[in-house]
C-alpha cells in the first residue's frame, strides 16, 4: 500500500509542471542566451551562469556554491559541451536539495508518535499563512485525520474571520476569542479542546508582525510556553510561510523569523504566479531548513508536499 501512496500522481505533477512554467521559461531563455554559439563551459560561460541563477532568486551564496561544484566538475572532466550544462545544473541542484529535505513524500501525514501533532504556523501578514493553514487542513482531512484550527492571531480581526472561513469550508473545528484577546490563551484552549475531541492534528495561527523582532520572539516564546502546559511537547513543528514571489524578500523573511524562533520545516507559497521560483533553492540551501510544503496555484489541493525529486524534473523538464 505504501508503494502506491509514494507515487506522484499525474494531476500533481501536471499541477506542479504548470505551477514552474514562468520559472522555468524565464530561466532557460536566460540560460540558453549563455550558451549561445559557445560549445564548451569555460569560465565565460560560468561568469553568465552565475548571473542567471542571481537573477532567478536562488541567491548569491547558494549560486555560488552550484558554481563552484560545476567548475570542480569542468575541471575534472578536462572538457564539458554546453549540451551537458543542463544535465550538470540539475544535478548539482538535485544534490544541494537532498541535503536538507528528506524529499519523498508525496502525502500530507504527520508523526503518528504525537497526539495531537501540533503545528504552530509563523508568517508576515500577506504571504498566504492563512490560506495555507485551511489548505493543510484540508489535505491532512481527507487522509482520514482529524483537525483543530486555532486563531492566535488576534491582533487583526481580518485573521480570524477568515480562519474561520477556512474552518466553515473544510468542516473542521476553529477555537477563536475576540480581537485583541491573549493569543496564548487561544493556543491554551484550543489544545484543552483537541484533547477533548482526540484530535489529530492542531494547527496554530500566529500574528505576522516584524517590525518589533523582540515582541513577536517574546509572544511566540509565551504561546510555546502555555501549550506545553497542556501538550508537555507542544508545538511539534514550527512551520514558516514564505511568499515565493517576493524572491529576496523571502530570504529576509527567513533570517528574521529564524532568529525569533525555532523554524523547524517551511511552506513556499505562490510560485504559480512568478519567475521567481529559483527561491527554494536558495532558501532551503542557505537556511538548513526543509521545505515540506510549495503552494502552486490557488485551487485547495494546489497545495504540494514539497518533493526534491519532482520540482527538480518540473523545472528542467
Amino acid at each position: 500500500m505504501s508503494f502506491f501512496k509514494n507515487i506522484f500522481s499525474k494531476e500533481k505533477k501536471e499541477t506542479l509542471d504548470k505551477g514552474l512554467e514562468k520559472t522555468k521559461t524565464s530561466f532557460f531563455s536566460k540560460l540558453s542566451k549563455v550558451v549561445a554559439g559557445k560549445s564548451k563551459v569555460d569560465d565565460d560561460v560560468l561568469d553568465h551562469l552565475e548571473e542567471v541563477l542571481v537573477a532567478s532568486d536562488v541567491g548569491v551564496a547558494t549560486t555560488l556554491k552550484i558554481i563552484e561544484r560545476i567548475e570542480e566538475r569542468v575541471a575534472k572532466d578536462k572538457y564539458v559541451g554546453t549540451d551537458a550544462l543542463n544535465q550538470l545544473l540539475r544535478e548539482e541542484i538535485a544534490g544541494l536539495l537532498s541535503e536538507t529535505n528528506l524529499g519523498n513524500e508525496t502525502e500530507f501525514t504527520v508523526p503518528i508518535a504525537n497526539s495531537p501533532h501540533v503545528i504552530m504556523v509563523v508568517g508576515v501578514n500577506g504571504v498566504g499563512k492563512t490560506t495555507t493553514i485551511g489548505k493543510l487542513a484540508s489535505q491532512f482531512k481527507k487522509q482520514g485525520l482529524k483537525v483543530v484550527l486555532g486563531a492566535a492571531d488576534t491582533f487583526r480581526a481580518a485573521a480570524i474571520d477568515q480562519l474561520q472561513i477556512w474552518a466553515d469550508r473544510t468542516q473542521v473545528p476553529i477555537v477563536r476569542q475576540e480581537m485583541g484577546s491573549d493569543p496564548a490563551s487561544v493556543a491554551f484552549d484550543t489544545l484543552s479542546s483537541a484533547l477533548t475531541q482526540n484530535a489529530d492534528v492542531v494547527i496554530i495561527d500566529t500574528a505576522g508582525r516584524l517590525h518589533n523582532k523582540v515582541n513577536l520572539m517574546n509572544e511566540l516564546t509565551k504561546i510555546k510556553r502555555v501549550m506545553q502546559k497542556v501538550v508537555a511537547d507542544a508545538p511539534h513543528e514550527v512551520l514558516l510561510v514564505l511568499d515565493g514571489s517576493t524572491g529576496q524578500n523571502a530570504f529576509e523573511q527567513a533570517k528574521q523569523f529564524t532568529k525569533a524562533t525555532e523554524v523547524t520545516s517551511l511552506a513556499v507559497t505562490k510560485l504559480d504566479g512568478t519567475a521567481k521560483g529559483g527561491v527554494v533553492i536558495g532558501i532551503s540551501d542557505q537556511f538548513q531548513i526543509p521545505v515540506k510544503y510549495i503552494g502552486v496555484g490557488e485551487g485547495i489541493d494546489d497545495l504540494q508536499v514539497f518533493n526534491k525529486h519532482e520540482f527538480v524534473d518540473s523545472f528542467f523538464k
